[in-house]
């Protein structure tokens, strides 16, 4: 029977000696595969149809490598000195190079070239004689196996029992283990000794995206490289190239979507470049990639925020339906508000250079106007809510209603003061003019209103207890430049009084330099602590100690009563000495002091209310209402005389 002729012969079919000095021909024949295809020619690559982008552009080398500056440095410069680890941790996200770093390691361990040092390098200049092998996941020396679907000891064992032999061909044999954090507890220990003193011949690559769950013992017997995110501007001059590469036309605009839609990615921003391409018939434009993407255009978005802020509800609720008409998901509108009050905050933290590589023309100039018209803690606050209303939304059955509830509550809260403001205007402070939206219409007539209310109502008469008037619906807000003192009819310059009468006991937390500062009495201190708004000491101090002396300017000697911490004096010692730059001594002494400063009030409040019993009007009210009992006591400030003289020396009580 003829023996059938075969590549290796002459052309009388007599077996052709192989030079074995002669580099590995870059044409494969692989044969009949085993499901029975016939041989492709040599110099053929198989047909395999078409190959998307991520695969057709993976990096062959570390000059191709985008991103990476750090980690192709550190290797380039290990290489050079022969300072060569027997083990590599590659961590980072999805798309970032991991796999493919991990095979140009192997080809760099093992690249040999006619005309070339027989060492590892990273200098390669063109396919060595094992590079196409190693790049296509087919040589025999360089093993990748998936720790995903290979979890077990068994498996670790066999790789043990593999790193026994030398090499068939390469320098090196190089496993390549991904998804290595996939692996059990189990086979990790078995791993651990062959990891720390492996045969010479043989070097490890690990690449995860869950660092975190690979155990410490075998981190420390690697060196770990943590691939970064590529940026926004890197990423769109790939994708650039690419394209061009593909012979496609795509606009600046659509490379900055992809390149932000990736999020860091390279094979994510590939794969929507690829699917751009296919739907753009090569023409990549931005208004084809926001539809394909379901993405809000950005223009619209910074309208439908000057809407929100504005107060204008109506049309922030008709631009948010023109978007979803024109095909943009709800939940991802959201999420592009969100970047664009990130935007605007960052520039106007840190100015417009910080973002003029990730945004478009158009959109910096949008941002920075948000900027200079907005302050910090109204961004502040709308980013926050619309960071809960993403999450609502993400959980909601109607996600476009969601949306809607979303704008409408940040078009409700743009003109109401922030939280400080509300405390400089009840401390009497004029309110600062909002520096954003004007309030609405409904808004501003509804807080006039309500103010004139209050006016009518603040006229010097006893009031029950309880009568709080709890019919605010919360909608009030006072006209831009006006205190909440004017608005709720209250005296610009008193202090806030709690429901009892008293002035409240822990005000704002107030801004004072220590060296200001000056404390003539136990009373001060115990102000100072309130203005510190540090509660559970100021109770103690108020409650729990009796004073038995206070020197100026820094020592007390505090006597401790039954419910006192005994810490107290070391705690308001450290705090003292650091709220007021002086060194405060505080004793502890065994001997009484005075009564407590709470008792003290009490005392002072019963005996105001014995002697107020006395006046004629509240012994009348009592004659009539014999149950009827006096709350509390409080203080009402009334217009003075040209003489500046007190209108009147008597107190008026609520009764109840």
């Amino acid at each position: 029977m003829a023996r059938r002729k075969t590549p290796g012969d002459d052309d009388e079919g007599t077996p052709v000696p192989e030079d074995r000095d002669a580099p590995e021909s870059h044409e494969i024949d692989d044969g009949p595969s085993l499901f029975g295809d016939e041989a492709r020619p040599p110099g053929k690559v198989a047909d395999s149809g078409y190959v998307v982008l991520a695969r057709k552009y993976r990096p062959e080398t570390f000059d191709d490598l985008i991103g990476q500056e750090a980690m192709v440095t550190t290797l380039r410069n290990a290489f050079a000195a022969d300072r060569i680890a027997q083990g590599y941790m590659l961590t980072g996200v999805r798309g970032v190079g991991k796999t493919t770093t991990a095979r140009i390691l192997a080809r760099a361990l093992n690249y040999v070239k006619p005309g070339l040092p027989d060492r590892p390098t990273v200098e390669m200049d063109g396919y060595g004689a094992h590079c196409e092998a190693i790049i296509q996941s087919r040589h025999p020396d360089v093993v990748e196996i998936d720790a995903a679907s290979n979890t077990g000891v068994d498996n670790v064992r066999e790789i043990i029992e593999s790193a026994r032999y030398r090499p068939m061909s390469a320098r090196y044999k190089v496993f390549i283990i991904d998804e290595v954090h996939m692996l059990s507890k189990g086979a990790f220990n078995a791993l651990l000794k062959t990891l720390e003193e492996p045969p010479p011949h043989v070097k490890f690559i690990f690449a995860t995206t869950e660092v975190r769950k690979v155990p410490v013992t075998v981190l420390s017997r690697c060196q770990r490289f943590d691939l970064r995110r590529v940026e926004v501007p890197v990423l769109a001059e790939h994708f650039r190239k690419i394209a061009g590469k593909e012979g496609a036309t795509v606009e600046d605009d659509a490379t900055l979507l992809i390149a932000r839609a990736a999020e860091g990615s390279v094979r994510d921003g590939l794969s929507i470049l690829d699917q751009a391409i296919a739907m753009g018939e090569g023409a990549v434009t931005g208004v084809a990639v926001r539809a394909m993407l379901g993405l809000a255009d950005r223009g619209r978005i910074f309208d439908l925020i000057e809407h929100m802020l504005g107060g204008r509800t109506a049309e922030a609720l008709g631009a948010l339906d023109g978007l979803y008409r024109d095909g943009a998901d709800p939940l991802e509108m959201l999420g592009d508000l969100a970047e664009a009050i990130h935007a605007a905050t960052r520039i106007k933290v840190a100015g417009a250079a910080s973002d003029s590589e990730v945004l478009s023309g158009e959109e910096l100039r949008r941002a920075k106007g948000l900027a200079e018209r907005l302050s910090i803690p109204l961004l502040a606050r709308v980013w926050q809510m619309l960071l809960k209303g993403i999450d609502e939304a993400g959980k909601a059955p109607n996600v476009r209603a969601a949306a809607e509830m979303v704008v409408v509550r940040i078009a409700h809260t743009a003109d109401l003061p922030s939280p400080d403001e509300i405390i400089r205007a009840l401390g009497g402070a004029p309110m600062a003019p909002r520096s954003g939206a004007k309030p609405s219409a409904e808004t501003r007539a509804a807080g006039k209103v309500e103010a004139r209310g209050r006016e009518q109502a603040t006229a010097p008469a006893p009031a029950a207890e309880g009568d709080d008037n709890d019919d605010d619906d919360g909608r009030f807000a006072p006209p831009v430049g006006e205190s909440f003192d004017a608005a709720f009819g209250a005296p610009a310059g008193e202090p806030p009084e709690d429901d009892d009468g008293t002035e409240a006991d822990i005000g704002p937390s107030v801004v004072e330099r220590p060296e200001d500062i000056v404390l003539t009495s136990f009373v001060d201190v115990v102000a100072l602590i309130g203005r510190k708004r540090d509660a559970r000491l100021k109770v103690h101090l108020e409650e729990h100690v009796s004073l038995v002396k206070f020197e100026a300017p820094a020592s007390i000697e505090l006597h401790l009563l039954a419910n006192a911490p005994p810490e107290i004096a070391n705690e308001l010692r450290e705090k003292l000495n650091r709220w007021t730059a002086r060194r405060w001594t505080i004793a502890v002494s065994r001997r009484p002091g005075d009564l407590p400063l709470g008792e003290q009030q009490r005392q002072r409040e019963a005996a105001e209310i014995e002697a107020l019993k006395q006046h004629p009007s509240v012994r009348a009210v009592f004659e009539q209402f014999p149950d009827a009992k006096i709350a509390s006591v409080k203080p009402i400030s009334r217009p003075s005389d040209a003489g500046g003289d007190d209108a009147s020396d008597t107190d008026d009580s609520a009764v109840g």
